[in-house]
């Protein structure tokens, strides 16, 4: 197993869709592996290819519960096919560094997916493993945390990014 580097707003990668998976083999699974080890490493609780710069549909999740050895799940191909309620809580992102924020979500949605496989799944989500899953789904689409911001927060932090990469000499 190794550590991956995670790649950083704007870096162009976390804008495209991913192409969704076909081939469940050894490489697959090898990078399943190493997205989880790269995710608690970070350390985050979810993680998805297109921050390891795989333009793919697949997330991995944090499911360790407490007192427990640690635990992921692979959701491979993950499309949510039913949401109810809303729920408001604070995210923050691996790719999108020196930033939390308040962000609505459903409270309860179901995913369909594949495991690790390629056998199909489902699952029904609720509360905190719920806004964990819908933010990496995002990731597949596209689409960032601050996209769901205002655009003043957004704006601000577009800037406030900006100042980061020139004092660190990667002006984007």
């Amino acid at each position: 197993m190794s550590i991956l580097k995670i790649v950083e707003y704007p870096e162009p990668i976390l804008r495209i869709k991913g192409e969704k998976v076909e081939t469940f083999d050894e490489k697959l699974r090898q990078l399943i592996e190493d997205m989880g080890e790269t995710m608690w490493d970070a350390p985050g609780i979810g993680l998805a290819a297109p921050q390891v710069a795989q333009s793919l549909q697949l997330i991995v999740v944090d499911v360790t519960e407490p007192g427990e050895e640690k635990t992921f799940m692979a959701l491979v191909n993950p499309v949510i096919v039913a949401h109810e309620g809303m729920q408001v809580d604070e995210e923050g992102c691996l790719s999108v560094p020196e930033l939390t924020a308040k962000v609505d979500r459903y409270k309860k949605i179901t995913v369909d997916y594949q495991d690790e496989q390629g056998n199909p799944k489902q699952l029904i989500a609720e509360d905190r493993f719920a806004v964990v899953l819908q933010h990496e789904i995002d990731h597949l689409n596209g689409i960032l945390f601050i996209d769901h911001l205002s655009p003043l927060k957004r704006n601000l932090y577009k800037k406030k990014r900006k100042r980061m990469l020139l004092e660190a000499g990667q002006e984007n």
